[in-house]
């Protein structure tokens, strides 16, 4: 079994900022350029296409349902955390965050080839661009089209900081 690393200790992470779910995937295309061509770098404990196929999930899960482990958080996380909405929309979402009670402490991260993971993150970008979810977010409650989007821009930019496209 590979070691991990403290991901709260990654020094060589990128600094982004998105916008849009336009800006998501431009970046989304130089990564994907960086793949094609062998030269994609990544830190932290997930291979590229882990990080991909987490943040589809993430944002299907907010059109199709969170799967049962995340669909009812304990009621002292929802408290918390909706106590920190508009830093984690607006700023930015912490690194090396685990669900408490889940296995491996996330969800999605599955494993596989790139370019299948890298074509479902983005047609889930396409539906978010198209339409908002209109699920409510298990700990935010329910948000505006513009806060999911904000929402997961920040998901994307905390995860594609440990890619590194040439």
């Amino acid at each position: 079994m590979p070691q991990t690393v403290d991901t709260k200790r990654v020094k060589d992470r990128r600094q982004l900022r998105f916008d849009s779910v336009a800006a998501v995937l431009n970046d989304l295309a130089l990564i994907d350029a960086s793949a094609r061509a062998g030269t994609l770098r990544h830190s932290g404990n997930w291979s590229p296409s882990q990080i991909l196929a987490h943040l589809a999930s993430f944002i299907e899960f907010a059109y199709d349902g969170y799967p049962p482990s995340m669909s009812s958080p304990p009621w002292i996380i929802k408290l918390i955390l909706k106590g920190m909405k508009k830093r984690y929309l607006y700023r930015s979402l912490p690194v090396g965050v685990r669900i408490p009670k889940v296995p491996g402490g996330t969800v999605g991260a599955d494993d596989g080839p790139y370019d299948v993971a890298s074509a479902r993150l983005r047609r889930a970008l396409g539906r978010l661009r198209a339409s908002p979810p209109h699920r409510t977010n298990p700990i935010f409650g329910p948000l505006t089209p513009a806060e999911w989007t904000s929402l997961h821009c920040r998901h994307c930019e905390l995860h594609f900081s440990f890619l590194h496209p040439d």
